[in-house]
């Protein structure tokens, strides 16, 4: 996917409760929708949460109230696509906050361009990542390494739209018998999930990872440049 793009800036952040990171992307949909910043990817971890979109189905949560507070975990209705996903310590989580114009504007290709971002980066270690045709996500084999959810919000002064929310990259081992645990992962029963350490034996840190999507989500969106700011 290559628009004519200029400058992306890329935030990491270590750890950002949910409901401020929420809050951070809907101001900056507001910013870019005025014009006042450049394009922007958030990069960060969440303490351990389950979101649950639009696509609510919630005999998909598998712990009660009670079993949530035990095992501290958040859990939040949200305003993007798809079922109930899990965010937490040692996932990469992007929020490709950027905007799509109405004259060049593909709904299915932003979500497959995503993908590709993940894709090529796990290419570069020897790891063989695709799709499912009937899901969104990266997929090694018949297991889910990264999820997928985006919002398409409607500009207010320009003819298109500002993306938020994004993709969910499992990095550290043992992310599939953590929190994962609790929930039919996007509601799909059939596949499980597994991460980047589990399947190179590498012990890749979660920063390391989101400097090194960083160039590979400039080359897929067409960016001049690019920066990483911590």
């Amino acid at each position: 996917m290559t628009n004519a793009r200029t400058a992306l800036e890329a935030r990491y952040i270590p750890m950002l409760e949910y409901a401020a990171a929420w809050d951070l992307q809907k101001s900056i949909v507001q910013q870019i929708d005025k014009e006042e910043r450049p394009e922007t990817l958030l990069l960060l971890q969440h303490p351990p949460t389950y979101t649950i979109g639009s696509d609510r189905h919630p005999e998909h949560l598998l712990l009660d109230e009670e079993q949530l507070k035990e095992q501290g975990i958040s859990l939040f209705e949200i305003d993007r696509g798809g079922d109930i996903t899990y965010h937490g310590p040692g996932q990469l989580v992007g929020y490709p906050i950027l905007f799509l114009d109405s004259a060049t504007l593909d709904l299915h290709g932003y979500l497959r361009s995503v993908e590709q971002v993940i894709i090529n980066w796990l290419s570069g270690y020897g790891i063989t990542a695709g799709r499912k045709p009937e899901y969104t996500g990266v997929w090694v084999g018949d297991e889910k390494i990264a999820a997928i959810g985006v919002k398409f919000n409607r500009s207010r002064g320009r003819k298109g739209f500002i993306t938020s929310h994004g993709f969910a990259l499992n990095i550290v081992s043992g992310i599939g018998q953590g929190g994962f645990s609790g929930i039919v992962p996007c509601g799909i029963e059939q596949y499980g999930v597994t991460s980047f350490n589990d399947l190179t034996g590498l012990s890749m840190t979660v920063e390391q990872a989101a400097r090194e999507i960083v160039p590979h989500f400039s080359s897929i969106f067409g960016y001049e440049r690019h920066s990483l700011v911590e």
